[in-house]
């Protein structure tokens, strides 16, 4: 079934991009991302404008972070609180975000930094996260502690100022770096089109020391309420939020969720972390093809409207 997307300009199959809503929806449910660093490249991929890409995927993220937090906070592995200083960086750098992106787009080097900055994020991020999951697992296999925070270690995180007790995480941490990676990741989430779960999960289990079942739903939980603010600032400010592809691409993500979270249920952590950090190191390595390889067309003509008003 084929259908036309108005701010796209583009027609595609509708089963296609509700398959896409599905699986990131999934995985999503599975790893605590919010899926954007996935759906963005797969639009993307699919010959979906970078600008639309990365507005609308934000809508998916939206619907799979609440159906995968929802069932989290059933569960009891979503710290509220530690969300919420999390969310008031990620609201101030959402805001930064969306004026980055307004620039990028007005001197016509958006589609190639967002390109650059996902192949640069994944594939460093996914490689460390891959390199440390296969440590754990040969620790687990030679019986050997695996667990990341270990009684009494500190780093220099630990010893800054304006500390708080997060109950849920069993932490006692400054609010500095919480809200320090709450704002980076707001800023990501405006330019790049994911929730970036991809960052703050690793960031808040190797840096923060947070339990990895507790920073799952945690991650999710900040991801609704900034991507749902990036998108009401997208919509408004660079008009770039296609509402027929949000769409499709939220009701299958919704569904897809549910059935992550179910399954996330029988991998252990550093499965988890394993599985993310190919995730992650797969995606990043395909868009670094794509920047190298000679296209199929050369050259394309396009009208723009520069100059006019």
């Amino acid at each position: 079934m084929t259908i036309y997307l108005p701010i796209a300009e583009i027609s595609v199959n509708a089963f296609v991009i509700l398959g896409m809503g599905a699986a990131v929806g999934f995985l999503s449910g599975i790893f605590g991302v919010g899926g954007g660093f996935l759906i963005t490249p797969l639009l993307i991929f699919y010959n979906i404008p970078p600008a639309v890409a990365v507005a609308t995927g934000a809508n998916q993220v939206v619907a799979s972070s609440f159906s995968g937090a929802l069932s989290h906070f059933r569960r009891g592995t979503l710290d509220v609180k530690l969300g919420l200083v999390l969310l008031v960086g990620g609201i101030a750098g959402a805001a930064v975000g969306v004026f980055v992106f307004s620039f990028l787009r007005t001197i016509g080097q958006l589609d190639l930094i967002i390109s650059l900055m996902y192949v640069t994020f994944l594939s460093a991020i996914g490689g460390l996260m891959l390199w440390e999951s296969i440590r754990s697992l040969l620790r687990a296999r030679a019986n050997q502690p695996v667990s990341l925070r270990r009684p009494g270690q500190h780093n220099w995180v630990h010893r800054l100022p304006l500390k708080m007790r997060f109950k849920k995480s069993k932490i006692y941490l400054s609010a500095i770096p919480v809200v320090a990676l709450g704002f980076a990741i707001g800023i990501l989430t405006s330019v790049m089109g994911v929730g970036g779960g991809f960052i703050m999960v690793p960031a808040m289990i190797y840096l923060l020391r947070i339990p990895t079942n507790v920073v799952i739903g945690t991650s999710l939980f900040q991801i609704i309420f900034v991507t749902a603010f990036t998108t009401v600032i997208q919509a408004t400010t660079n008009q770039s939020v296609d509402v027929f592809l949000a769409g499709l691409l939220m009701i299958a993500g919704v569904i897809g969720a549910q059935y992550g979270v179910r399954a996330g249920r029988k991998l252990r952590g550093e499965q988890l972390r394993a599985g993310l950090a190919l995730l992650v190191l797969g995606t990043g390595v395909r868009l670094g093809y794509d920047l190298v390889a000679t296209p199929q067309e050369l050259y394309s003509v396009a009208t723009t409207m520069v100059g006019f008003q």
